[in-house]
This record gives structure tokens, sequence and C-alpha cells, in this order.
């Protein structure tokens, strides 16, 4: 399982026209789920992302996590994330679940933050997605249970 955790001020995604979900101050996360992802890696990525320090203290140190900062979750599902270019021009997206197991790992995902007490708005699982955002630094964080 991969996650893209981007620090924003705002954020929000569209489907059709229709906002879908949106949030003030946290995190959008580009997540992506691959075969061998498990229960175990969606509680571990989870848990990694609640309790990251990524917003400044009084001191300007990175000493916060979101729980104590405050503010809400964007999650998109990504399977492009899975892309593999090693070869020609186009990506393969082999390495990437197909969407009978991906999506319930991405609510199972959703589901686990939230029990983090986050507020966790998301976009449609499959569904050509505009999203925009206000990237806060920008603070950018490559994140995988492997």
């Amino acid at each position: 399982m991969k996650v893209v955790l981007q620090r924003s001020k705002a954020a929000s995604v569209t489907v059709q026209g229709e906002v879908t979900g949106a949030i003030d101050s946290g995190y959008v996360l580009l997540v992506g789920i691959t075969h061998e992802d498990t229960t175990e890696d969606v509680a571990y990525l989870a848990k990694k992302i609640a309790n990251l320090r990524l917003w400044e203290d009084s001191e300007g140190k990175m000493n916060h996590s979101i729980l104590e900062h405050g503010g809400a979750i964007l999650s998109v599902s990504q399977f492009t994330l899975y892309g593999d270019t090693k070869k020609g021009n186009r990506p393969s997206f082999t390495s990437a679940a197909r969407p009978e197991m991906a999506a319930p790992l991405w609510e199972t995902f959703n589901d686990a933050l939230r029990g983090y007490g986050l507020q966790v708005e998301t976009g449609i699982f499959g569904a050509m997605m505009d999203v925009a955002l206000t990237n806060d630094g920008p603070v950018t964080i490559l994140l995988e249970s492997k």
C-alpha cells in the first residue's frame, strides 16, 4: 500500500461537477493499493498517518500530529501510484489491485482513520476526479506499508 500525503490548507474533490469531499486544514491522501495488501497494511498506515508529527509547535518544529493540531483528511483512491514505467512510454498498472479488492480496503482504511477521531472526506472510488488543493508548506510525504 502506498500513500502520498500532502499537508494542505484547503482541498476538495469534484466528480462530474459535484463536490464529493472538501476539507480546510489537514491532509490530502492519494491512496494506492496493490495485490499483496491486507488489513494489516491498512491499520499500519492509518496509525502512522494519525500520529505523524507534521505540524509545527510554538518553536516552529514539526512536533504535532494531526490529532493534536486538528484538521481533516481528504482521501482519494489512486491506482496510478502503482504505475510501472520501466518498459516503453505507457505505464502498466498490473501491480494495482483489482477494484473488487482495492475498494473494500480503501473503505477500511478510511474507517480506520475515522477510528482515531479524524474527519475523513473522500472522492468516489474508480471515478474520474478533479482534485484541488492548496499545499501547506509544501509538505509532501510518501508512505509505504511494505
